[in-house]
């Protein structure tokens, strides 16, 4: 197996961190594989804020909820939807400077960001670091917006916390391979293939520890009535819509 593939097929999500800086050359080795992947028409549609400060993680800790890796971990990377760079380069050079005020520059633009994140974790994990994944940047984007001073045309869309772990996390119980992929077309799921599928994660050890914390009978419940409940999700969905207005990308 190549070691590009050993790194992949063994990710963990790490949320404790020694006290070890990332030092700049590996911090900038980190950063250029994250602007060497695909983008949408070449025009790199992202940008990343990189917080080492204490005093910026202690801004940013309560809209990440407190969680402590927001302010233990000594890197984090904020990964920006943005077309506010090239508007102002076509602003430059006499082209239209709101071609891209519109949903499908921000979907664009969210992709690109996206693809940075990935690579960016890849290359952190293959150096040794290891990293976790803070969906709060979505949750709150319009505080972060204001933090992080981002202009119009900017989203924040992932927030990632890096730094040497202090312990290594077992494997997490993924869904086999098949449960995501599809052959030519699409194909719905029965019950039996659900069944079939999420077997081996419903029995594992993980699962039965999370039915008795929770009290409720299976994994489903505990995402729909625990972890994602539908009052917030509606929350934070007219939260994002009224921030993409601000932003430009929505009307």
């Amino acid at each position: 197996m190549n070691p590009t593939l050993e790194t992949l097929y063994h990710h963990v999500s790490v949320r404790e961190y020694t006290d070890q800086k990332v030092d700049e050359t590996v911090l900038n080795q980190i950063l250029k594989a994250a602007c060497s992947g695909s983008t949408m028409g070449n025009m790199q549609l992202f940008s990343i804020i990189v917080t080492e400060d204490d005093e910026m993680k202690r801004k940013m800790a309560p809209f990440h909820f407190n969680q402590p890796m927001a302010t233990q971990a000594p890197l984090i990377l904020t990964f920006c939807a943005d077309f506010r760079r090239f508007n102002r380069y076509c602003e430059f050079r006499d082209a239209e400077t709101e071609a891209y005020s519109n949903l499908q520059s921000y979907h664009w633009a969210v992709t690109d960001a996206l693809i940075a994140a990935q690579n960016a974790c890849v290359a952190a994990e293959s150096l040794g670091l290891g990293f976790c994944w803070l969906g709060t940047i979505t949750y709150n984007a319009d505080k972060f917006i204001e933090v992080l001073e981002l202009p119009r045309h900017v989203v924040p869309v992932a927030c990632i916390t890096m730094g040497y772990p202090k312990t290594k996390p077992a494997l997490t119980q993924k869904l086999p391979v098949e449960a995501m992929v599809h052959r030519e077309t699409y194909h719905d799921y029965d019950k039996a293939a659900i069944d079939r599928l999420y077997a081996e994660k419903e029995a594992s050890e993980e699962t039965k520890k999370l039915l008795e914390e929770n009290q409720l009978p299976n994994l489903a419940q505990i995402f729909t009535q625990r972890r994602y409940v539908k009052q917030d999700n509606e929350y934070f969905a007219e939260v994002l819509s009224e921030t993409l207005k601000k932003q430009g990308f929505l009307k």
